[in-house]
């Protein structure tokens, strides 16, 4: 057993908000490790801007206010420049980085780097390519999130769904881009067919709130399109996407830049919905091309391969029993087995 501390100064959560509430993809990802490495076995606690001192699911969470241990075998220092050197009993310092690396080329990170050399860890290959050859830090390597157990072992729905279609990312990654899609090049092709939009800015905390204005004209566009098949359901946790998935035939997702990983595709395919995107940032890990949906290389092959997934029962079983067979296999038990490689000896 090893003694583990994870840290984060970013938004206000701990172990209970993927449980009662929506929440971003990097935070969630966050709980997920530190609860799966506790039912490893390890002793396990969390330092971040939890509301109070908690502990849930085996994980101790400490209000940053509290101060850090004074040592542990493993610190897990998530995202913050000002974590790196948070720890230096730690035995060993593992940087968890979520987001495209360009933000590291700062000088309070880079200085930090330099001196600590920690480990850094990215969760994709395309996100490791975003960090440069020359950059400080010590070895860099590629953890995948896992996906968690409540989509992967989770009972998919029965027979062939009718045609509605799922966005279930950030507003401001291309929602737009898909509405204007939707309005003109799919929906006049399969008449009846609905788009169900599970965004907005609640899912960021505070992060969201700096960008809600510009979030809510984009979801007031698709309040806009309620009349060609538009549902804007708001965002919902987890624990209800589920139930959400068992009723979708397809999700659709043009993909960004900014996309390390992209938990939402990886949901979606985990419980057997196809997905479409286009080839942009991490989305093409997520998908197998032709076996759990497609990678369209334009907008016109995309729109015509969301027609045919929406109107073809016997395409749409195929994608769906191919994202069952391929798209369950890594999960937080997984990711959690890799990150004890670093736990010394």
């Amino acid at each position: 057993m090893a003694d583990i501390v994870l840290a984060d100064d970013g938004i206000v959560f701990d172990g209970t908000t993927p449980e009662t509430q929506p929440l971003g993809g990097a935070e969630s990802s966050f709980v997920f490790l530190a609860e799966e490495l506790a039912a490893r076995g390890h002793r396990v606690r969390v330092v971040n801007r939890c509301a109070r001192p908690l502990d849930h699911k085996g994980v101790a969470w400490r209000p940053l206010a509290e101060g850090f241990p004074e040592t542990a075998d493993l610190y897990i220092a998530n995202r913050g420049d000002k974590l790196i050197r948070a720890m230096p009993g730690a035995k060993k310092t593992v940087f968890w980085i979520h987001n495209p690396a360009g933000y590291l080329m700062k000088w309070r990170y880079l200085w930090k780097l330099t001196v600590a050399r920690p480990d850094i860890v990215f969760i994709g290959t395309y996100h490791a390519t975003t960090y440069p050859a020359w950059a400080p830090g010590g070895r860099r390597v590629v953890i995948p999130y896992g996906i968690p157990d409540l989509f992967r072992k989770a009972q998919p729905g029965q027979g062939v769904p009718a045609p509605r279609a799922v966005f279930t990312s950030n507003p401001l990654r291309s929602l737009d881009w898909l509405l204007e899609r939707w309005a003109k090049e799919i929906r006049p092709k399969v008449p009846g067919a609905e788009l169900h939009v599970f965004s907005g800015a609640a899912t960021y905390g505070a992060v969201g709130d700096a960008k809600a204005q510009a979030m809510r004209e984009v979801l007031a566009r698709a309040e806009e399109l309620a009349g060609v098949g538009v549902v804007l359901r708001g965002p919902v946790p987890k624990a209800r996407l589920v139930e959400e998935f068992r009723q979708a035939r397809l999700l659709l997702y043009k993909g960004d830049i900014n996309e390390t990983f992209c938990l939402a595709v990886g949901e979606a395919q985990a419980m057997g919905v196809p997905a479409i995107v286009q080839p942009i940032g991490s989305v093409v890990e997520r998908v197998v091309e032709g076996e759990t949906g497609f990678i369209a290389p334009d907008d016109a092959r995309f729109s015509e391969a969301a027609v045919r997934i929406l109107a073809d029962d016997a395409l749409w079983s195929t994608l769906h029993a191919g994202a069952l067979a391929r798209q369950r296999r890594w999960g937080w038990p997984d990711a959690a087995q890799a990150f004890e490689q670093f736990v010394p000896a």
